[in-house]
C-alpha cells in the first residue's frame, strides 16, 4: 500500500507519505511547504508521489531538519531535477556528502537516501513573504535543526517533537541533548508545531513543555536506580517500562525502550 495524504494548515501544506507491501504503512513521513520553502523531502521509496507535488508549486529552497532518510529521501532528486538548492546543518552537509550505512529495515520501509551537496544553512534564510530561523536542536540525531518562523509563530521541528511521551529511541538518540534543545525551542514564540510526524496546528509550544517533562522525569528516574547500582533490565523491571516488540525485532534492536534507558546511563 502507498499512503499519500495532503494536509492543509492555511499557509502551510502538508504530505504525508508512507509505503507498505501489506496494509496502512508502519511509519509515515511529512513533508512541508510553507510559502516557497519545503521542509524535508519524504522516503525515497515514495519518490513518484513527491517529485509530482514539487512542480506544482513555486519551490525555491529545500531546507532539511536532519539527515534521516525519511526526511532526506528526494533531497537529491528535487535538486537534480528541479535545479533548487538544498540547506541543512554542516553535520548534515557532511553526512550526505557520501552514501552511509543503514539497516535492512530502514531500505526496507524508507529507502536510502542518494548523496548530493548540501548548502550550509545561514542562521537566517529570507524569501519574499518569510523568514526561517535555523535552531541546532541535537539529540534525536548530532545534526538535527529546527526551523522557527517568528511573524507567523510557526515551528517545523522535524523529529524533535514526534510525541509528548516517546516509548523508544534509537541507538544514536541522546536524552540530555533532547532535553537541552526542548528547553532551547520552549525560549521561541510559536503556536503551530509542524512536526515530521505527528503535526501540533494549535498549542504546539504546550506539546514541547509537556514532552520536556516527560523526559526531565525519565531520566531522573532511571538515573536514580543507576546511581544504585542497577543495570538496564533491573532498571526496566523497577519502573515497568515495556518493550515495543514488534518494533525492536523489525529494527533489529535499533530502535528500542532500553536504548532510552541506556542513553540515561551513558549521559548521567
Amino acid at each position: 500500500m502507498r499512503f499519500f495524504k495532503k494536509h492543509d494548515f492555511g499557509e502551510v501544506c502538508g504530505w504525508e507519505v508512507g509505503c507498505s507491501p501489506v496494509g496502512h504503512p508502519l511509519m509515515t513521513t511529512i513533508f512541508y511547504r510553507a510559502g516557497s520553502v519545503l521542509i524535508d523531502t519524504g522516503p525515497s521509496r515514495m519518490r513518484p508521489e513527491v517529485m509530482g507535488v514539487v512542480p506544482q508549486h513555486s519551490v525555491d529552497a529545500v531546507l532539511l531538519t536532519h539527515y534521516h532518510e525519511d526526511h532526506s529521501g528526494n533531497a537529491a532528486a528535487v535538486k537534480t531535477r528541479f535545479n533548487i538548492p538544498v540547506y541543512g546543518s554542516a553535520q548534515t552537509a557532511e553526512k550526505l556528502s557520501r552514501p552511509y550505512k543503514i539497516f535492512p529495515y530502514q531500505h526496507f520501509i524508507w529507502g536510502a537516501t542518494k548523496p548530493l551537496k548540501v548548502d550550509v544553512i545561514p542562521d537566517v534564510l529570507k524569501t519574499k513573504h518569510l523568514s526561517f530561523l535555523s535552531i541546532p536542536t541535537p539529540g534525536h540525531s548530532k545534526d538535527h535543526v529546527a526551523f522557527h518562523v517568528p511573524e507567523r509563530g510557526w515551528l517545523f521541528s522535524g523529529d524533535l517533537f514526534l510525541s509528548r511521551r516517546i516509548k523508544y529511541f534509537r541507538a544514536d538518540e541522546k536524552i540530555l541533548d533532547q532535553i537541552d534543545s526542548l528547553k532551547k525551542i520552549l525560549a521561541l514564540e510559536f503556536d503551530a508545531l509542524f512536526c515530521g510526524h505527528h503535526p501540533q496546528p494549535e498549542n504546539g509550544k504546550a506539546q514541547i513543555a509537556a514532552k520536556l517533562q516527560y523526559l526531565e522525569d525519565f531520566y531522573g528516574k532511571v538515573s536514580t536506580h543507576a546511581d544504585k547500582g542497577m543495570d538496564e533490565a533491573m532498571i526496566m523491571k523497577t519502573l515497568g517500562l515495556k518493550e515495543q516488540t514488534l518494533v525492536k525485532m523489525i529494527c533489529f534492536g535499533n530502535v528500542s525502550m532500553k536504548n532510552m534507558v541506556r542513553s540515561v546511563i551513558r549521559d548521567r
